[in-house]
């Protein structure tokens, strides 16, 4: 694993705006940068990532099914009691999942480790996705890369194949309804970029904002022409629905959920200190603690609340006792303790350091691909830069 400078292409910001990427560059700071890419031997690709992302997954999953099965676990959770049935029931019922992202430490040497899951509301998915391949294609057009190189990403690809099955083997309804907040730019540029994958697959849509959504006499969920809405991919937490004035009428609404009720569960931080404490010394695992437990970590440690994004309210101790943390709206809820394990190093040409890390998807069961974020901090957070990567010639 290594950074290499490369020359940007001269024209990126141009097609970024004509393909709907407008979120490239954030407060006048790039977001999409490609004056560097991450090379990855094959070997590290399919070894190191996307092997342990399957079985992290499968492990996950197989969490799941003993949590809905567990008051005892639902509460550690911190989940409200009143959606328990209702995640239970998602679950039972087989509803189905898009996708999800598990963030890796991961230094080209040691084996990866797992900072979290994002299997709810993941991000930076059209990068991932589609536009670090087009900048592999005009890179190798351009003689930057040889005829043999390559990237790891069949997420578009899995995507469609998803959207397709699902319509066709009715576990959805159409049209699907996508929706995302009103003022994110982030988020609307997902949402749309995931309906038209859905187009592509020849699955009928609508789109409408969060705000937009409104509720029927019947108390059922409907847009803003009044149609009732049956199946809904919403890149919106789950957590925040409970806690608004919709949450209540979830249950009853009949909506389908993508992603559905039980990722509540697999978007807990929560899930970190039951996998350690089902698989513990698992080599993809660090151990972790609920903060309230009698279990004591060595020192290097680092503080995450149950519910919370993009890097917010995370406190890193390290070895020699200092402390750095990120601020957020995150700070009053439960939280856990995760051992401490740095991300790798790389400094860039004028020796500032950069410090990345790779968000490994998941499809439909099946790992798909990454993305790598870079920041010049330890703490990877919603202003971090997105840089692609490649699997070159060994």
């Amino acid at each position: 694993m290594k950074r290499i400078v490369v020359p940007e292409r001269p024209d990126w910001r141009e097609q970024a705006e004509s393909l709907g990427f407008r979120f490239h560059t954030i407060d006048g700071a790039p977001y999409w940068d490609e004056r560097a890419y991450y090379a990855f031997g094959l070997r590290q690709i399919e070894d190191d990532i996307e092997q342990p992302t399957q079985e992290l997954h499968d492990m996950a999953m197989t969490l799941v099914d003993e949590v809905v099965g567990s008051e005892q676990l639902l509460e550690r959770l911190a989940i409200p009691r009143e959606y328990w049935d209702w995640i239970a029931d998602s679950w039972r019922r087989g509803e189905p999942h898009l996708y999800g992202r598990m963030d890796l430490a991961y230094d080209g040497r040691g084996p990866a480790k797992l900072y979290e899951l994002n299997y709810d509301t993941p991000t930076s998915l059209y990068e991932a996705a589609y536009f670090q391949w087009l900048w592999l294609e005009q890179s190798i057009a351009r003689g930057v890369f040889g005829e043999g190189s390559d990237q790891y990403n069949r997420i578009q690809e899995l995507l469609i194949e998803t959207f397709g099955a699902l319509a066709r083997d009715g576990r959805i309804a159409t049209p699907v309804h996508f929706a995302a907040v009103e003022g994110s730019l982030e988020d609307q540029g997902t949402v749309r970029y995931l309906r038209d994958c859905a187009e592509q697959a020849g699955v009928d849509t609508l789109e409408l904002s969060i705000e937009g959504i409104g509720l029927s006499r019947e108390g059922y969920f409907t847009d803003g022409d009044d149609r009732v809405i049956r199946t809904l991919f919403k890149l919106y937490p789950l957590e925040w629905m409970f806690a608004e004035e919709y949450g209540p009428k979830l249950a009853g609404s009949r909506v389908q959920l993508i992603e559905p009720a039980w990722k509540a569960i697999l978007s807990n931080k929560g899930v970190l200190p039951l996998l350690w404490q089902r698989h513990a010394g698992h080599p993809n695992l660090l151990e972790a603690h609920f903060e309230d437990s009698a279990a004591e970590l060595a020192p290097g440690w680092v503080r995450k609340p149950l519910f919370s994004r993009e890097g917010a309210n995370i406190e890193l101790v390290g070895l020699d006792g200092e402390r750095l943390s990120s601020d957020g709206p995150y700070d009053d809820g439960p939280t856990i303790r995760q051992a401490l394990h740095p991300l790798p190093r790389f400094d860039g040409a004028d020796g500032e350091p950069n410090y990345p890390l790779i968000g490994s998807w998941v499809v439909a069961d099946q790992a798909a691909g990454m993305g790598l974020r870079e920041d010049a901090g330890p703490i990877t957070q919603d202003s971090s830069r997105f840089v692609p990567h490649a699997i070159v010639e060994e």
